[in-house]
């Protein structure tokens, strides 16, 4: 069984920080936000097994791009797979704007 490397990108890496920021100060939950971030991230790093798990989007240019999504609670993790890499594109809250946001 292939194992992948995982490649968070910085812009996921800034989508990550501002969910933190976002539940630890406006709803002011330090605690929810640790908990919310560890689980996003303890999330991506499974993708360095069977990454193919999630399907590639049916929605254009992300179908085109390979771009698949992978839910974790309320948040949407974007990932593309290159060779043996899985790279996160983006992550980002799910009752969001998730199409103009991704084309942006």
């Amino acid at each position: 069984m292939t194992q992948y490397t995982v490649e968070i990108a910085d812009a996921a890496l800034a989508d990550m920080e501002q969910l933190y920021n976002y539940i630890a100060f406006s709803l002011l939950s330090p605690e929810n936000a640790i908990g919310q971030y560890n689980r996003i991230a303890d999330a991506i790093l499974t993708l360095n097994m069977m990454p193919e798990r999630f399907r590639v989007m049916d929605s254009e240019p992300e179908h085109s791009r390979g771009i698949r999504r992978m839910l974790v609670d309320n948040y949407s993790v974007f990932y593309v797979i290159r060779d043996e890499k899985v790279i996160v594109t983006d992550v980002l809250y799910s009752a969001s704007d998730i199409d103009k946001r991704l084309k942006g």
